[in-house]
């Protein structure tokens, strides 16, 4: 089964989303026959890398309210990251541009790093508080998960490695319909948009599983005579009728 998954790095829902289709993936038998592939998505593609703006303030200006109005509205976020096992620090948290981290998560892709990057990017933004739009910083969350730091700094000071990959998911992102992260594909026939309750993911996966590897239907050809039947409890013997 194949998962794509649209999503940017500084979004909140998409490490929420994330987490929760693992959780669901956990309790399947089937999940290692399950792959997970990550699309790019820019929320934002017009954010600098580098502000003096507090993510409050970014966040008022561009949801066009407070500043408390942002707190009180992240505190629900900040509790369903809790229940999931993320801990989300917004007071320290520095806005910026992803476009590199995901030109960056395209080339760990094809050194079998992509998971791996993913989590560690979100990581570094929503927890560790740290620019995921600064070159330096990209190429040092690479080495942590194994990857060559010095080609990822090659990588990232070309600005035109992997830019065509990331703008081809967010393009097929338009063309399919998608407006906002995350947004799941399973199969390429099911959706399913947002960070939805485990149950759905769960659901979904199961569904998907089920229609792509059908139990064997069995026509009964045995007719209406006894042929004889053994069962744990006794064997019977078939009664002659003629």
């Amino acid at each position: 089964m194949k998962v794509e998954v649209w999503s940017d790095f500084v979004c909140p829902f998409c490490y929420i989303g994330k987490r929760r289709l693992e959780q669901a993936l956990e309790q399947l038998p089937f999940k290692d026959q399950v792959n997970v592939e990550f699309k790019s998505f820019q929320l934002d593609p017009t954010t600098p890398a580098y502000t003096d703006k507090h993510i409050y303030e970014s966040l008022a200006a561009k949801f066009g309210t407070t500043i408390d109005q942002v707190k009180e509205m992240n505190k629900g976020l900040i509790q369903q990251a809790a229940e999931i096992g993320l801990i989300y620090n917004y007071d320290d948290m520095k806005p910026t541009n992803t476009f590199d981290a995901h030109r960056l998560a395209k080339y760990a892709k094809t050194v079998g790093k992509e998971a791996e990057l993913t989590e560690k990017l979100l990581h570094a933004y929503f927890t560790d508080n740290k620019n995921v739009g600064d070159t330096d910083t990209l190429a040092e969350l690479a080495e942590t998960v194994g990857m060559d730091k010095e080609k990822a700094l090659e990588t990232l000071q070309d600005k035109s490695a992997y830019a065509d990959d990331v703008k081809t998911d967010e393009s097929t992102a338009r063309q399919i319909g998608v407006t906002g992260v995350p947004f799941f594909v399973l199969n390429n026939k099911y959706a399913i948009s947002g960070a939805q309750p485990l149950e759905t993911f769960t659901n979904a996966l199961q569904k998907v599983w089920d229609e792509e590897n059908p139990k064997p239907q069995f026509e009964d050809l045995s007719g209406n005579g006894d042929g004889g039947v053994c069962t744990d409890d006794s064997c019977a013997v078939p009664t002659d009728k003629n």
